[in-house]
């Protein structure tokens, strides 16, 4: 993945739109003690819908578009988030992908995801020497799905390992249930179908270019129940569309299996899969992380192959809209 972009770079102008724009956008700037910024999107400060999709573009470090545009297909939930990218191998998995885990026991318990472009920076993840990409930049930005302010050895660590002076840094706080919790997880619906096709084996420099859609979910304050409508907006209304560069029965076949219902635990709410799997993530079915429907558009012949379904159904339980 020679000659790329920055991602860190092509993200930092929007972290400044981010902070510049604080009180319009109804989140929190402030400073840690080494002077790593952290900007609150849901915790202390409500956040909202424009809040979330310049986060979104922050995680696909600058090089994805993410906007609110009404949803034909679902009447009961008007709203849908849509991306594109030209850069989905670099965008979806070089940054936006939530690969990063950082775990503290003391001073004080803190676990979160770390998402967006501070990844390719660090390169904690094997990820990278797969996609052949390591960032330079002297900046950095990090999103963390949590509902807690981090701890200032998180900063150290982040810091330091994306080898930026913690001035540099900055961490973008995002509940999963809130405002721009949901809307920047469900901008995730490419990223989705990204991993989900480098999981099966498909050959990554062969996806040229993605554009998706997922509904927007209704935010809400519980953790499991944030986490299952987040999820299920993929798994049940998610759409995308992938164009590659390889031959027909190699699109065919991704295509195929990409889909959420080619899963053994597809049919339920994501919140019902996992509470049956006694709250255990790593013991669902892996394939079933993906978008509900597919099409794989093949460079040159302009063949197209179509699989999955949308589920009103299945995304109605879990958005709860009979209540």
């Amino acid at each position: 993945m020679s000659m790329l972009p920055s991602v860190n770079a092509e993200a930092a102008p929007l972290v400044a739109e981010l902070k510049e724009r604080a009180a319009a956008l109804r989140v929190g700037v402030s400073c840690m003690q080494d002077g790593t910024c952290v900007i609150d999107a849901g915790i202390d400060h409500h956040g909202g819908i424009e809040a979330g999709l310049l986060v979104a573009r922050i995680c696909m470090g600058g090089l994805g578009h993410a906007v609110l545009r009404s949803n034909p297909v679902f009447p009961d939930w008007p709203w849908q988030v849509e991306v594109r990218t030209s850069q989905p191998v670099l965008a979806c998995l070089g940054a936006q992908y939530a690969g990063w885990s950082l775990s503290f026991k003391a001073p004080q318990k803190f676990s979160a995801l770390g998402s967006g472009p501070a990844r390719a920076l660090a390169a904690r993840e094997p990820l990278f020497d797969e996609l052949g990409y390591r960032d330079r930049s002297d900046s950095a930005c990090l999103v963390l799905e949590t509902d807690r302010h981090p701890p200032a050895a998180l900063a150290e660590k982040v810091s330091a390992n994306c080898g930026v002076d913690p001035e540099r840094l900055t961490l973008v706080l995002t509940p999963t249930g809130s405002v721009a919790g949901v809307v920047q997880i469900a901008a995730r619906v490419v990223e989705v179908a990204l991993h989900k096709a480098h999981e099966i084996g498909f050959p990554l420099d062969a996806i040229v270019d993605g554009a998706g859609s997922a509904p927007l979910p209704p935010p809400i304050d519980d953790a499991l129940t944030a986490m299952g409508r987040t999820n299920d907006t993929i798994l049940f209304g998610g759409q995308v569309q992938l164009f590659v560069s390889c031959d027909h029965e190699q699109a065919e076949d991704l295509a195929r299996r990409l889909p959420s219902s080619s899963s053994k635990d597809y049919g339920r709410p994501f919140a019902e899969v996992f509470r049956d799997y006694g709250y255990d993530f790593f013991r669902i079915d892996p394939m079933l992380f993906s978008p509900a429907k597919v099409a794989v558009t093949v460079l040159g012949s302009g063949r197209t192959f179509r699989a999955g379904r949308l589920d009103g159904e299945l995304l109605e339980r879990s958005f709860g809209g009979g209540a």
